[in-house]
């Protein structure tokens, strides 16, 4: 009966459109969104087939926060177009410029002032843009962004958007090790909220360096750092997979995470398995979340 309600409750969250009751005036809407690069040869599933489909689905959830990975320049200028009410920021990882895929982030200019932004790469030397590091097998970038929030007077937080290497093992575990030590300094204490493609499970050495256990955290943490999801679905279940293939599988490991520090509550969740027809906007599923 427990499992049972358990599937009904995850069912019912992967539904829900932006204008769940459950937000109220001052909430964060996240979204962090895989949306796959636009060079790739998908034929059915490319880009230029997809790509307003990839639009109206950000465009459905409204998001105050929007985390982009695998977006090339002109993938980002077609998002800007798209969605004007929102300020860009993003370096593409080979350059720290205009090549190669970014982890562009994107926030609603009328709600907040941008106070500072950066990219590191995940890499012994993480201020040398294009540098590779440990067993990577490509240059991986972090963007981040310091926002005032005009919906709450005096609230800053730090927006950080990544992907990190779908091969490197050594290289997502200190990606993610860097990524923990990224948030506690540039933080300084305040609120930070993360979103990205992690390529790897919560059974995972990455998740495990990054995301605080609530039952036991690690010894030396500084802040705890929420998985938005897990919080909303404490127990596990079997069709929680965030990566498609362009086929709606539901099974495998949720590689996209959306994280948060202490100061913020999740009150929503969920996957969105949005299909058309049998096809996907793109070979990852959206995942959102709702911040308080």
């Amino acid at each position: 009966m427990r499992r049972l309600a358990w599937i009904i409750a995850f069912l019912f969250a992967t539904a829900v459109r932006a204008d769940d009751p459950a937000r109220q005036p001052g909430d964060l809407r996240v979204l962090s969104f895989n949306i796959r690069y636009g060079t790739a040869k998908d034929g059915a599933d490319h880009w230029d087939k997809r790509k307003d489909f990839v639009a109206e689905t950000i465009r459905k959830h409204d998001p105050d926060l929007l985390g982009t990975q695998e977006t090339l320049p002109f993938q980002a200028d077609f998002l800007k177009e798209k969605l004007p009410g929102y300020t860009f920021v993003g370096a593409g990882r080979d350059d720290g410029k205009t090549k190669g895929e970014m982890a562009a982030l994107f926030f609603r200019t009328d709600r907040f002032e941008k106070v500072e932004e950066g990219h590191y790469w995940m890499s012994p030397t993480p201020d040398v843009p294009g540098s590779k590091g440990w067993d990577s097998s490509l240059p991986r970038v972090t963007t981040w962004v310091k926002l005032k929030d005009k919906a709450k007077a005096g609230r800053t937080f730090v927006f950080f958007n990544t992907h990190f290497d779908h091969l490197g093992k050594q290289a997502r575990v200190e990606s993610a090790k860097m990524l923990r030590q990224r948030i506690e300094a540039l933080g300084g204490g305040a609120l930070a909220i993360v979103t990205g493609d992690f390529n790897a499970g919560e059974s995972s050495d990455p998740y495990k360096a990054v995301v605080t256990d609530p039952k036991t955290p690690a010894p030396g943490e500084k802040v705890k750092i929420t998985d938005s999801f897990r919080s909303i679905f404490p127990e596990r279940g079997p069709t929680e997979g965030s990566f498609n293939g362009f086929k709606g599988t539901k099974d495998g490991a949720r590689i996209d995470w959306i994280l948060h520090t202490p100061g913020l509550t999740t009150v929503s969740a969920g996957i969105d398995r949005v299909e058309r027809e049998g096809r996907y906007p793109s070979d990852h599923f959206p995942v959102w979340a709702v911040l308080r």
